[in-house]
Parts: structure tokens; sequence; C-alpha cells
């Protein structure tokens, strides 16, 4: 079977490409009696940096490519693999046909042009002869060696002369004849994270990048503002990294053969800064992003980012983390309910200022007893966030939840949040299902054990706790808490 993959930022042309491919079948044969499909997916791309990435992952033996992508357009992912993969069938798609970019197609072996919308009938004849091009094509010859990781891993630290430079250029389809070395240093993952770091750049420049060990090179190739480029990169790279440890080093601009230069200079840069970063900087770092970020960004980047604060935090003992931990609890409540410093902080004696007291922390006698504490308050600070700062969730949604988090305490259901948030109650089950990953119930539920362990630990009874958080059976309300809680509310220290 031949591979195919499908290029194009529109999804309903990708669906309607796939759908047809997978439709496709061969006139029955003794080759292929049962008439079955000699294509298969290999895959769907959206922008060009996509296409590349499949590309090199999948060498596919058919490509469909539209021209008018994001980042690098179609024709240049093209020329940038037209070398490496030369028995990889081409065809081009657009909404206009022009002259001007059938010229650059030809140079490059497009097989077929096809203007869209594209017939069922114009597919499957363009599939048909792909086809019975394929099957004529030659054994690939396994010898290819890839010019990408032998410029990066080898020849961009030395001197090239100007032939070797030329050859380069022209194998990964450089546009330019000078460009800028990006080095990137992460704690972990740094071949996830540089695609990521690439997949941005792409959109504003011709990048090319390999990872080795925990750092991520980029060569991206312009006549670039060295000084504009460092500062949009160094913003960017701030805003996609925030969840992880990392530095970062920027060469000068330079002709190729000089690249090692560039090399060298980010290089530098990158263990000067290395050497000047303690933990406990990249520590504050982190707190710092945590307390703009949390209610602003998906819950789950949060919770990313709070748990690389417990192993510094707690680096020296537990007792200096705990005391760590309150004053971050502390901030985090502050920045988000004005607890200390606005119309939280005269709440009635012996209510707590907020959803919890981080006072708390300071009883907690080990790590595992802290992880237990942070699971429960921590979701509920994340929570109180989003519903202070209203950054993630649609105003239906952010109602209905203030809504439950002010009535929980008695016998409310899914009509009634729905209604105190103006709109139906199938639409809010699918809030809740879509953004919360729950339903009402199981939020309900879960909001309401929460409380009741609190209250539990302020020495109410079960059976206060219990009507306190709207069960009116202490029998039902134990058999709940025991099915969240993995124990008895009996059970639960003060």
């Amino acid at each position: 079977m031949f591979s195919v993959l499908i290029v194009d930022d529109e999804e309903p042309v990708l669906d309607s490409y796939e759908f047809m491919l997978t439709g496709f079948t061969e006139n029955p044969s003794a080759a292929n009696p049962a008439g079955s499909s000699p294509f298969t997916l290999a895959g769907k791309a959206r922008t060009g940096y996509e296409a590349l990435k499949l590309i090199h992952e999948t060498a596919p033996d058919l490509v469909f490519m539209d021209i008018n992508i994001p980042g690098i357009d179609g024709l240049a992912v093209l020329e940038d693999v037209h070398k490496k993969y030369p028995r990889m069938v081409c065809i081009l798609s657009t909404a206009y046909e022009r002259f001007d970019l059938a010229r650059r197609a030809i140079p490059l072996g497009v097989f077929a042009y096809l203007v869209k919308p594209v017939s069922k009938k114009t597919f499957f004849a363009t599939l048909e002869s792909a086809l019975a091009e394929l099957r004529t094509l030659p054994p690939e010859s396994s010898e290819y060696g890839d010019p990408r990781l032998a410029l990066f891993r080898r020849d961009i630290w030395l001197a090239m002369d100007e032939q070797q430079w030329r050859t380069y250029q022209d194998t990964l389809a450089l546009p330019s004849d000078r460009g800028i070395v990006l080095m990137v240093e992460l704690e972990k993952d740094a071949a996830v994270w540089g695609d990521r770091i690439a997949l941005q750049l792409s959109y504003k420049h011709h990048c090319i990048w390999d990872s080795m060990l925990n750092r991520s090179i980029f060569l991206v190739s312009g006549d670039l503002n060295p000084g504009v480029f460092r500062q949009k990169t160094e913003k960017k790279l701030a805003e996609l990294l925030s969840p992880v440890n990392w530095e970062s080093g920027f060469g000068g601009l330079y002709r190729g053969p000089e690249l090692f230069k560039s090399c060298s200079e980010a290089l530098a840069e990158l263990s000067s800064k290395r050497r000047e970063t303690s933990a406990w900087d990249r520590t504050q770092k982190n707190i710092a992003l945590l307390r703009q970020k949390i209610g602003f960004v998906p819950s789950e980047e949060i919770k990313t980012l709070f748990a690389a604060l417990w192993e510094p935090l707690f680096a020296e003992d537990f007792k200096a983390g705990r005391l760590r931990m309150v004053s971050l609890f502390t901030l985090l409540l502050d920045d988000i309910c004005g607890t200390w410093s606005g119309s939280r902080g005269n709440a009635e004696p012996g209510e707590p200022p907020g959803p919890f007291d981080p006072a708390e922390i300071m009883e907690l006698p080990d790590l595992g007893s802290w992880k237990r504490w942070a699971e429960l308050n921590f979701d509920r600070l994340v929570l109180q966030a989003n519903l202070e700062r209203g950054g993630n969730y649609p105003l239906p949604l952010v109602k209905a939840l203030a809504y439950v988090r002010d009535n929980y305490g008695r016998g409310i259901q899914l009509g009634d949040a729905a209604e105190a948030a103006g709109v139906t109650a199938a639409y809010l089950s699918r809030l809740f299902a879509e953004h919360l990953k729950t339903n009402f119930i199981d939020h309900l539920t879960e909001l309401r054990i929460n409380e009741a362990e609190r209250l539990l630990k302020s020495s109410l009874t079960v059976k206060e706790a219990a009507h306190a958080v709207g069960y009116q059976d202490p029998n039902y309300f134990s058999k709940t808490f025991k099915k969240i809680k993995g124990i008895l509310p009996t059970e639960v220290k003060s």
C-alpha cells in the first residue's frame, strides 16, 4: 500500500479528501481481487511546519499539498523536501489557477495541479494517475543521508567553504544567505519543547532545528534585525515555556560560511546564563508566573507549574518547605480573593478568610499528607481563580459554578443552576463535560465532600457536617464520603 499525507488549513477539505481517499478502490483484478484501496492515510497537516514534520516522520509516497497554508507555504515545503524525497509524488491544490505558482512548481516535479473545489470524479481520476506513477518508480535507495543532521551535528560548528555552504543552502532550501543561531536548554523533554518552539518560529521565519540531549538548536534563515528578533523571540519563549525551567542563548547574524561564530556566541551566552541563574531564581520566576497566570490559562497548565514548585520549595527540609508553602498560598489567596487586603479581610471570627486557611499547612506531618492537602486545596484555589478572574470558562458556566458554590448546602439540581445561568439544563450539562471534564452531580458531590472534610477537621460531628453541606441522611453521607476520600468521615482527624 502507498501512504498519503493531506495538507490543507481548512478542516472541511481535510475531511473531504480523507473521505474520498478511504473510499477509493481499484477495479478487481488478479493482483487485487477484492478491489481494496491501495492507499492508506499517513496523516493530515494544517500548516507548513506540520507538513514538514510529518513528511520527515512518515516519508509518505503521495502528498496532496495546499499552496496557501499558514507559516511556510506549500511550495516552500516542497522546495525543502524535494531533493531528500525524490520519489514522493506531489499533487498541488489551490483555490485559484495561477500561472506564476504553476511555474514555481515545475522544477519541483509536481505531478498534478488541482483547483478547488475538487469533485469526487476529479479526485479519483487524479488518484488513479498517481497510482500508476507510483508503480513505475524504481526502488528507493537506502543510502541517502540527512543533510539537516549533518549540518547541526558537525558542519555548523566549523568554518565552511563557499561550495559546502551552497550545497546546504540548496539541499535544505534555505531562503537567505544569512542566519541566526538560537540555543534553548531545558530541564526535560527538549525534543518535545523544541518542536513547539520551532512551530512558533515558523509562523514568522524559515526555521530548521535539531535536538541533542537537553538542548535544542535552531537556525533561523533570513536577513533579520538581531535586536528585534531577540526581543520578540524571548517574549514568545517566556510565554511558551512557562511550565519548565529553561535558558536561551542568541548568536549574531552571519553568512553561512561563518555560522560557527553565531553558534559560539549562542553557546557562550547560554553557559553564562546557566552559571548566573540559581535554582531559587528559577523558583521565584515560576512563582511569579503562577501568580500571573492562575485563572487566565487552562487549569492543567497551572497544575503543572505548581507541581514543578514542590521539589525546590521542599529542597532543604520539610519544616522550611511548609513555611514557604504557607507564604505561597497566602499570596495566591490574596491575589485571587483579596483575602487579607480586600473584601474578605473582615471575615467572622472562626471563619477562614478564604476557601481555606494556609496555616493548616504547618500541621502537616510529612510530604504524603502535604500532597493530599495540596490536591484538595489547590484544586479549590484554581476553581476560585477561574471564577474570580473569569479567564477560562464561558459566562454561563461561570454563573452556574458561582451558584453551586453559594448554594451547595441545600438541595440544588442541574435545573436550578441552569436557571441561574440563563441557559437550558442540556446546554449547561454540555458545558460541564467540555470544560470541567465532569458532570453536574459529580462536581456538586466533590464540592460538598471537600467542604465536609474541612468542617470535620474543625471539630464538627459527622451529622453536623453532613447537614451543613446538604446531606439529610448521615449514613448516605458516610458512604459517599468513603467512596470519594477512601476513609469514613469518623476517621478524619481534627
